[in-house]
């Protein structure tokens, strides 16, 4: 992919959404250095995390000059766990919201409010359950008045991440009511992208404000991205539009 050389700094922002997998790659061994490789290889401005401890986003954030917030929805091995954004520019503020359902695994959205732009955007990293009832639920608080609709937010949204929902459920009928969906079928050709060296599912999704527009639409599958993790990341670039 082309670099931030390549890119008119301030008017071009490319966002990647990436599940990590705790940093395990297909190999079966824990590198977060070679996640940060690959994300090297992308040069986003802004990276969304899933399924990352918070030592293993301060290694990544150190390896790539980035700042970095964390939601922790459960611990693991003792650490953090959970969603991160990493952001070459300045993060104002961050929070995570809660979409665990009862006797599933605790899940999470991570909100950052990043200075980009004429003011800012807002960011969800968002990591949805494996069952079809949890998403059902999750979809709802997505879209409720204390999180996507809330009307305190005053800048551009972006929603991305690992929405679990390789069908169109009640979560993508949401999102796609309130925002654009980033359509892979143009830009990638085609409708698969999970896991990476063999995908029969789609589950990795990005949605944004009509204020943006999108660009290009891509998804890395270097050799070392086949390695680092299950899922490969998928990178959008937008503009703010007319």
């Amino acid at each position: 992919m082309a670099g931030m050389a390549h890119r008119e700094a301030g008017v071009t922002l490319r966002v990647v959404t990436y599940n990590v997998h705790k940093c395990r790659g297909v190999d079966r061994r824990i590198a977060p250095e070679r996640i940060a490789e690959v994300l090297h290889e992308i040069d986003a401005d802004i990276a969304a995390l899933q399924e990352v401890t918070q030592p293993q986003a301060e290694l990544i954030a150190r390896e790539l000059a980035l700042g970095f917030v964390m939601g922790e929805n459960r611990k693991h091995l003792g650490h953090g766990y959970g969603n991160a954004v990493l952001s070459r520019f300045p993060i104002r503020a961050d929070r995570n919201y809660d979409l665990s359902v009862t006797g599933r695994e605790a899940r999470g959205c991570l909100r950052a409010d990043v200075e980009w732009g004429p003011r800012g955007l807002h960011l969800f990293n968002v990591h949805l359950g494996t069952s079809f009832v949890e998403r059902r639920h999750q979809g709802r608080r997505l879209v409720a008045e204390e999180l996507l609709r809330d009307m305190t937010l005053e800048w551009p949204r972006i929603v991305l991440g690992d929405f679990n929902e390789w069908s169109t459920g009640l979560a993508t009928r949401l999102l796609r009511s309130q925002l654009k969906s980033a359509d892979i079928r143009l830009h990638l050709r085609r409708t698969r992208t999970y896991p990476g060296i063999l995908p029969f599912l789609h589950l990795d999704h990005i949605y944004y404000d009509p204020q943006l527009r999108l660009e290009r639409l891509t998804m890395l599958r270097s050799r070392k991205a086949l390695l680092a993790s299950d899922h490969l990341p998928l990178a959008a670039e937008f503009v703010i539009g007319d």
